[in-house]
């Protein structure tokens, strides 16, 4: 069964066909609708602005594309939040896959407020999918951003900076997790793994 990572001018994608290849898997780095479609899994990561990489998406046609995926799709990082209903960095209309916002980090009170971005190691909890499959509570993994997906009934795992969001989301065919699961260890690799094998 063919994995595919879609190429798009967003996308971290060697960092996540090296991590498939320390799985043994033979990932295809392409943005061709054809392959896309015709893969058994498709995994759609991300770094950098929503706005952007939105524009990219509808000039390509990929959004469209995205949407119409009846197998598995993972989306990592800013792939999770552009398949969200909308993202405030720069105002940005999504995918609509999740019905639930993006909203930037709130400015924290404390004396000695939370950085933003976050950056760096965090646990997940809450955990609720196969992803997540032999992963235990408070298991750690790796973020970079200043942006998160709310709370919602499609939420399948959570993190808490400076509030609790969603680390993880899941509906229908579709799965995305705001850490970077391919910098995440041990803990990344059999998420990883667990969607290749279980979704």
């Amino acid at each position: 069964m063919s994995t595919v990572i879609i190429q798009y001018n967003a996308g971290n994608t060697q960092s996540v066909q090296n991590a498939l290849q320390r799985l043994g898997v033979e990932a295809v780095v392409t943005a061709d609708p054809a392959a896309i479609r015709d893969a058994g899994k498709v995994i759609f990561p991300g770094v950098g602005a929503a706005g952007s990489a939105m524009e990219y998406l509808r000039a390509q046609q990929l959004d469209r594309l995205m949407l119409s995926l009846t197998q598995p799709v993972l989306g990592i990082c800013l792939g999770l939040q552009l398949m969200c209903a909308h993202s405030e960095e720069e105002d940005t209309p999504c995918l609509g896959i999740f019905d639930v916002p993006v909203r930037k980090f709130p400015r924290s009170s404390q004396e000695r407020p939370p950085k933003i971005p976050q950056m760096g190691w965090n646990n997940i909890y809450d955990l609720s999918s196969l992803l997540f499959r032999g992963i235990p509570e408070n298991s750690f993994v790796y973020y970079v951003h200043s942006y998160y997906a709310v709370l919602s009934p499609e939420a399948v795992a959570t993190t808490d900076y400076i509030i609790p969001y969603a680390a993880a989301l899941h509906r229908d065919n579709f799965y995305g997790v705001q850490f970077h699961a391919e910098k995440s260890a041990d803990t990344g690799s059999r998420i990883l793994e667990n969607f290749l094998k279980y979704t």
